[in-house]
């Protein structure tokens, strides 16, 4: 990818590394007979710098092969249609024994795994009755939810294939005697497998160069890449090889107003007029605006006073208004007084015979 930094690996360095640890090896195993033909696998660590946006799993073919040919296989294949499981498992063990493949131990159709390994129980005999697995490359998506969750702890996850390529034999020995990298983005650490502690120094460190070179390549991760590259097996120290340069990964200071300040007037000189009489004047105006500048006076900050409560203004008393029934009962005496006044009245003016 472009944007990438090259990472040389010294072969003198590594070969050193490789024999220090076979050395370590055999050394741990001198009192142990029964376990010195038991190679142990080497393995590739890298330590990256920034942790991937992606997740992703990287195929890496390697000169020299890693696999023996005891390693049990299995391969999971598409249905055939209008053929039972049998008759499809059968058909696929003859497409294999023509195109010249020998390394397969079993094919599994689909349908037999989705009804004889859905099982808890199955499904861990599975994991453990093979040391790796392929899969048709036209199933692949569908694998997942039927194998569970421990065949991608275990890191046996099925490698896909095509079974319709004219080079059947020639991909499927790439994909067995090669390793694949799960990089996760979860973390800024991922190893793979890259040989055995039986093969010589020279084959263990070409297969070390080809996987860094490979993982470089193909990582979706630019610029400065790879921070540590270590080697170790499940038992032994780690053994670096390669660390990266960290003066290319220095930040930039951060300019402070001085600098800053000074970055401009060499600015400003730079585009500057070559007349010494302009020149003079910028210079003139810079110290004036220099001198312009004044010191601001510390005043101290007045903490805030709770406000007065407002007075709520007085509500003028509305005078009712008398209701008619009121009216009513006020018009009573005031008639009847009325009619008393009319009556003295009456009673004193005499009578005109």
């Amino acid at each position: 990818m472009a944007g990438k930094t090259e990472v040389v690996i010294d072969k003198e360095q590594v070969k050193k590394a490789v024999k220090a640890l076979q050395a370590f090896i055999k050394s741990k195993s001198s009192g142990e007979a029964l376990f010195l033909d038991e190679p142990q696998p080497v393995s590739l660590l890298f330590t990256l710098w920034k942790i991937p946006k992606q997740s992703q799993t990287i195929r890496i073919p390697l000169p020299h092969g890693h696999r023996s040919d005891t390693d049990e296989v299995c391969l999971f294949t598409k249905d055939e249609p209008n053929m039972t499981p049998e008759q499809t498992q059968r058909f696929y063990k003859r497409l294999l024994q023509e195109k010249g493949v020998k390394n397969i131990s079993e094919v599994i159709p689909f349908t037999t795994l989705k009804k004889e390994y859905k099982p808890y129980e199955a499904k861990r005999r599975l994991l453990g009755n093979f040391d790796m697995f392929l899969s048709d490359d036209r199933i692949r998506r569908l694998l997942p939810s039927h194998l569970g969750k421990h065949f991608y702890e275990r890191k046996k996850e099925p490698l896909t294939v095509s079974l319709k390529s004219n080079h059947l034999a020639r991909d499927i020995q790439r994909v067995i005697q090669g390793t694949s990298i799960n990089v996760s983005n979860r973390g800024c650490c991922c190893m793979t497998r890259v040989g055995n502690s039986d093969m010589t120094p020279d084959e263990l460190t070409e297969n070390i160069e080809a996987t860094v070179q490979t993982m470089l390549a193909k990582l979706r991760v630019k610029g400065q890449v790879i921070k540590l590259i270590h080697i170790k097996t499940d038992t032994s120290v780690a053994l670096p090889i390669y660390t990266s340069d960290l003066s290319q990964l220095s930040p930039e200071p951060a300019q402070t107003p001085k600098k800053k300040k000074a970055a401009a007037k060499k600015q400003n000189k730079k585009n500057s007029p070559t007349d010494n009489a302009a020149a003079g004047k910028v210079v003139k105006e810079n110290k004036q605006e220099d001198e312009e500048e004044e010191i601001p006076e510390l005043v101290p900050i007045e903490t805030p006073r709770k406000k007065a409560k407002l007075q709520r203004p007085i509500k003028k008393q509305l005078q009712k208004t008398p209701t008619a029934a009121a009216v009513k009962k006020g018009a009573k005496p005031q008639r009847k007084l009325a009619q008393r006044m009319d009556s003295k009245v009456k009673r004193k003016v005499p009578k005109v015979k």
